[in-house]
């Protein structure tokens, strides 16, 4: 994980700095005092589908289209009447009352980096100089980064989280979007790495581990790991605060300004780490393969399972903002083979994670103070073609015109169909929504004022909101 928050004083016991982030710490001077709006805060679980998701092969199937344009999938009628979505999503059928979904969101990108940045960040502006190859000082900081560095820290943990990976392309290449920018790296979210990077496979692993061109893998070195905060057996209270002391000796003797503005960001991320070790709620709160077997059974004992379970826990300890990358960089990019590995590979698992915690959301009473966003970069190509180079099968290509992204909780109720695609599902026909209604509606929903600013490094003001929510 890494942070950018900081204690007052760097020179504390661990038995303090427990106690500082026990009581949590005042938001970042970043945002000023209005942020906030009166209503109390909600929570927001934005779960983000890398590569993009079909909007014809999910939650806006085309029956009566040409067969290159409505594909191999049938649609099911769902619990609300004239609701109807891909034959491979069931459980969240069964469950319309629940979510609602937004079929016509819309940005011109039909690039991935370009079209990450945007969603990620909620601004359909490129910044200048953006590098789609990587990440960049004068990006726009993420939606993650951002609510960071408003919302109050509570009971020792981040306002803002995401895991369980950053998002990298098969190349290695860092994409851009995902950090603090023009705020700065100290003001880069908390990633919680629990997912090894694999160039190689994507998916739910291991249950749906494939490989868009060889199809279904087993990789054994895959681990999902999420922290172990226990101080070493070894190690006592008294020789931790001892060994505290003397790193911050060498830490704050005879450094040079320049020097001591360079390691800031490692003291908040050291302090940050320290803070949090020995917390027995922290490490059973982290430890999601303890659960019952039959709460993982119904999330799927698999990354996409493990994922959402651990977002729903991180919610009910109080974290604001938690962003669940469900699946690695470009894991639903289905260029080829797209009908196979959706039915397959990605559909079940999705819908059965996202329908487990819905229905915990819901009977813990959770789902009128939680918002569940999900979406990806970009929606798919309403033609279906061939790249048989590439593929064995066809699939669908990038299409920024139009995706459909699903809604629940936090007074957007269950049933609603919020916009519309024209008959082949590649123009958005009414309501159009742009990744800043979107951004808007999370920040709506946690309570943040619609004056809001944030302060680049050039202490230049910019407004939050570049939109209404939808």
């Amino acid at each position: 994980m890494n942070s950018h928050h900081s204690h007052a004083n760097s020179a504390v016991s661990r038995r303090a700095m427990l106690a500082a982030a026990s009581a949590g710490l005042a938001a970042s001077p970043i945002l000023r005092a209005d942020t906030l709006a009166s209503r109390p805060p909600k929570s927001v679980i934005y779960i983000f589908l890398s590569g993009g998701l079909a909007q014809q092969d999910s939650f806006d199937p085309k029956p009566y289209a040409a067969a290159d344009i409505r594909g191999e999938f049938s649609p099911i009628s769902t619990k609300t009447p004239g609701l109807q979505i891909c034959e491979h999503l069931p459980l969240l059928a069964a469950r319309s009352d629940k979510w609602s979904v937004v079929r016509s969101l819309s940005h011109p990108y039909n690039e991935h980096s370009q079209a990450h940045h945007v969603m990620l960040t909620g601004r359909s502006d490129m910044p200048q100089g953006f590098n789609p190859s990587m990440p960049r000082p004068a990006d726009h900081p993420s939606i993650a980064a951002i609510l960071g560095s408003i919302l109050p820290e509570k009971e020792g943990l981040p306002a803002s989280i995401v895991l369980p990976e950053k998002l990298i392309h098969r190349s290695g290449r860092v994409i851009p979007g995902q950090f603090g920018g023009q705020m700065g790296p100290r003001h880069d979210p908390w990633i919680l790495a629990a997912s090894r990077f694999n160039a190689k496979s994507y998916g739910a692993w291991p249950e749906y581990e494939f490989n868009h061109q060889r199809g279904g893998e087993e990789s054994s070195d895959l681990k999902f790991r999420t922290p172990g905060l226990a101080l070493p057996e070894n190690l006592t209270e008294q020789h931790f605060d001892s060994r505290l002391q003397l790193l911050n000796q060498f830490e704050n003797r005879g450094l040079p300004l320049a020097k001591l503005m360079e390691t800031k960001s490692f003291s908040r991320v050291r302090e940050r780490a320290l803070s949090m070790l020995g917390d027995g709620r922290l490490n059973k709160l982290f430890d999601i393969h303890s659960a019952p077997p039959e709460e993982q059974e119904r999330y799927g004992k698999n990354t996409f399972g493990w994922s959402l379970l651990l977002a729903k826990r991180l919610v009910k300890s109080g974290v604001n903002f938690v962003q669940v990358n469900l699946g690695n960089n470009e894991t639903w990019d289905t260029h080829g083979n797209a009908f196979p590995h959706l039915k397959n590979y990605l559909l079940p698992p999705m819908d059965r994670a996202v329908s487990a915690l819905l229905d915990d959301l819901d009977e813990q009473g959770a789902l009128d103070s939680t918002l569940v966003v999900m979406a990806g970069e970009f929606g798919r190509t309403p033609k279906i073609s061939h790249l048989t180079t590439h593929y064995a099968a066809p699939g669908r290509d990038h299409w920024g015109t139009v995706q459909s992204v699903m809604l629940a909780g936090a007074g957007y109720g269950g049933g609603r169909i919020i916009g519309s695609t024209d008959a082949q599902g590649g123009q958005p026909r009414s309501e159009r929504q742009t990744p800043e209604s979107l951004a808007a509606t999370m920040y709506s929903a946690l309570g943040i004022s619609q004056h809001a600013r944030w302060f680049d490094l050039q202490d230049r003001p910019m407004h939050l909101y570049g939109a209404d929510a939808i």
